[in-house]
């Protein structure tokens, strides 16, 4: 972020900072604080949901901050409890490092890695015998667990609460312990589990820890962000299916997007909002700057340039790209196969809701069965999704 302060990196995108915001900047004035972000790697695909939350981190880490990006490795194992009336799967060591991997690939267009330290709380928590988990539990009551929302709602629908569930918050707070840190930034989902780190880091180090929340980016629909309802973007996609996408945001949103995911200027970002509001100009003149924006933070200008001209052809003027790739289909199958076939969608449930939901045309009739047949003709023209075309060929 150009021009970035202590002031700035402590407002935008902030939710909260406990006990004080006050009292964490005053210690950033004094000294180079310690800090993390703490991630368990229970998938691979990054989205700008995501990307809130790392551009937090590298923003610390960009005023000269002692940074840590914490994998969860001994907590994922556990398995972070969810809103959900079931807990999540325990994965393996393998998988867990693959996901990460891949997690860090993508992660690398936001963070800097040569100025953030990697560290893995299973070096930790891992080797912990009976008795150092027990002395661990005696630090907090089963009350002051229970006090975590999803718990509540659990007791109150009359559904199960594990033990294994009330032990990964002071798993999660012990990694602040062991760590030593002044302060733990998340979303503003993990603010429970981080205020048990401050509890233990006060109870077990004497040591004051801040917590940072960073708001939840919701979907280009407005609705709350989720794979099953296709409103996200990921962070590997394509220019022009990016910047298409980016399009797709409700305006209601799109003033939250550039303060949560660009370095566009607060006083710039005021300034559209007032215009927006005074009519002064048309929302799209608004979207279509910030789907350039993002598009070219991931990509770059030029790439955003093309974007941007590819979804004026495709999708405002109607017209078919020049750019249609040719796909062999020797056999007869079905739509499902067809697009899952041409890698347009991140997995299966993915190509099978596009479908669903009306995003594939053959052509120029729309087909929500995914398991019609096929029939495609040599020069048969597929439009999957709102910006990619495919013509059938014979091999």
């Amino acid at each position: 972020m150009n021009n970035i302060t202590p002031e700035l990196v402590l407002t935008r995108g902030v939710t909260e900072i406990l006990p004080s915001k006050k009292g964490l900047a005053d210690l950033m004035a004094k000294k180079r604080i310690r800090l993390y972000l703490g991630i368990d790697p229970t998938g691979n695909q990054l989205h700008l949901g995501h990307s809130v939350v790392l551009r937090k981190l590298q923003q610390f880490a960009d005023l000269g901050h002692q940074v840590i990006l914490l994998i969860g490795n001994g907590t994922v194992k556990i398995g972070d409890p969810t809103g959900k009336d079931k807990t999540r799967p325990m994965l393996t060591e393998e998988h867990i490092e693959a996901n990460f991997q891949t997690w860090k690939e993508q992660a690398a267009k936001i963070l800097d890695f040569s100025k953030i330290e990697i560290r893995r709380n299973g070096d930790w928590l891992d080797p912990m015998n009976f008795v150092d988990l027990v002395k661990l539990m005696a630090t907090t009551t089963v009350q002051q667990l229970l006090e975590r929302d999803m718990f509540q709602e659990r007791i109150k629908n009359g559904l199960p609460i594990f033990v294994h569930e009330l032990i990964y918050p002071l798993a999660q707070g012990y990694d602040s312990v062991v760590m030593d840190v002044d302060l733990e930034i998340g979303g503003n989902d993990q603010i429970f589990n981080m205020m048990v780190g401050r509890q233990l880091q006060k109870q077990m180090n004497n040591h004051e820890k801040y917590v940072l929340g960073v708001p939840l980016l919701v979907g280009s629909d407005g609705r709350k962000m989720g794979k099953s309802l296709n409103n996200f973007v990921s962070l590997t996609e394509t220019p022009e299916n990016m910047y298409g996408k980016l399009m797709s945001v409700v305006d209601d949103v799109m003033m939250d997007y550039f303060s949560l995911l660009t370095d566009v200027p607060n006083k710039e970002i005021e300034s559209m909002k007032s215009a927006l509001q005074l009519k002064k100009v048309h929302p799209m003149e608004i979207k279509k700057k910030l789907a350039h924006t993002i598009t070219t933070m991931y990509h770059d200008a030029s790439a955003a340039d093309r974007a941007a001209a590819h979804f004026e052809k495709t999708v405002q003027k109607k017209e078919v790209g020049d750019e249609i790739e040719e796909i062999v289909c020797d056999t007869i199958g079905t739509l499902f196969d067809f697009v899952v076939a041409t890698g347009v969608c991140a997995s299966k449930g993915e190509a099978r809701r596009l479908i669903e939901q009306g995003g594939v045309h053959v052509n120029n009739e729309k087909v929500t069965d995914p398991v019609s047949p096929l029939n495609a003709r040599a020069g048969t023209l597929i439009k999957v999704g709102k910006r990619k075309y495919f013509k059938v060929v014979r091999g």
